[in-house]
């Protein structure tokens, strides 16, 4: 058992019920740097913690004391003082009589990990700056080449808008190093420039999208919102838009009811808009879109499988 313990590269401690500690695997002094192990045998074990990760190991340690099990990761300096980051998991050692006689904690060193994420963060802010100039670029190019009467600047400013809803969408994903999006977080930064978000009824559970079907919804929720400001329910102030989700039987299922606008006639011919909203995103999401133009309101319905949400 000596030999296991010396050879681990986890920090194996042992503390009493009263948060002081007792014990350190030969092991672990290794990786904390350690050198003798008395002058801090009995010290408090959250004190080794600063900001989070001391309330994190204080309530560790109470979790122990209750019996359970409790898991953190957090910052704290070797002995010799070098910064580390841990992941760490607490419990009881539970005594003859049922009861925690003590309490194990097993610290691993993350730290490369976690300076490999900062680097991906780094990156992908990077990635964002690089994306907002080249948009503003392609923005500056439309507004130069794009030029004519009333029928033409209509275009570029579609065009421009399509951009910046794109623009956005990039940014939400940057939050998360380009890996998901969270589908509601996403719904309320795409219409946030389209008037009051009181006006919307936004439900659904927790649903998260890949980088590919966040930018297909980003742009659909545009052209949506963009037809329902000029012709629909936001044209008019009692107008209201309920976009709910859901998932069953494997099944993604999004909607979007428009109310208390204008009566509504189907369109005599389907612009990019549209197609878009019906064509590419269906098969984004490996499902069926479409569009109903009810006189109550605009009706639009997403169905796929939920495996296609966060497929690349």
């Amino acid at each position: 058992m000596r030999s296991l313990l010396a050879a681990s590269d986890d920090c194996i401690k042992v503390i009493d019920l009263e948060g002081k500690l007792s014990f350190m695997s030969e092991g672990g002094q290794r990786v904390m740097e350690v050198s003798d192990f008395n002058a801090i045998k009995g010290c408090p074990w959250p004190d080794f913690w600063a900001d989070q990760g001391n309330a994190d190991a204080k309530f560790a340690i109470e979790e122990a004391r209750a019996g359970r099990s409790f898991r953190f990761q957090g910052a704290a300096n070797t002995a010799a003082g070098n910064p580390r980051f841990w992941d760490v998991q607490v419990g009881p050692i539970i005594g003859p009589d049922g009861k925690p006689e003590a309490i194990l904690a097993v610290s691993r060193d993350i730290t490369v990990i976690k300076e490999a994420e900062q680097r991906q963060r780094l990156l992908a802010l990077e990635l964002k700056h690089r994306m907002k100039n080249t948009v503003a670029m392609i923005q500056a190019i439309a507004n130069q080449t794009i030029r004519g009467g009333p029928e033409v600047d209509a275009i570029k400013e579609a065009f421009v808008a399509r951009l910046t809803t794109m623009a956005s969408a990039q940014d939400i994903l940057t939050q998360s190093v380009w890996a998901k999006a969270s589908l509601a977080y996403l719904i309320k930064e795409s219409l946030k420039g389209h008037g009051d978000l009181t006006r919307f009824r936004i439900e659904g559970p927790t649903v998260e999208l890949s980088s590919k079907t966040a930018l297909a919804m980003a742009l659909a929720l545009h052209e949506l919102a963009t037809n329902a400001t000029k012709y629909g329910a936001l044209s008019e102030d009692k107008g209201r838009i309920d976009v709910s989700w859901s998932v069953v039987g494997g099944e993604f299922n999004f909607e979007w009811r428009e109310s208390g606008g204008p009566p509504v006639e189907p369109p005599t011919r389907r612009g990019f808009g549209s197609r878009m909203i019906e064509r590419a995103l269906a098969g984004y999401f490996s499902g069926t879109a479409g569009i109903n133009y009810e006189p109550s309101g605009v009706f639009f319905a997403l169905r796929g499988p939920i495996e296609a949400l966060t497929a690349d």
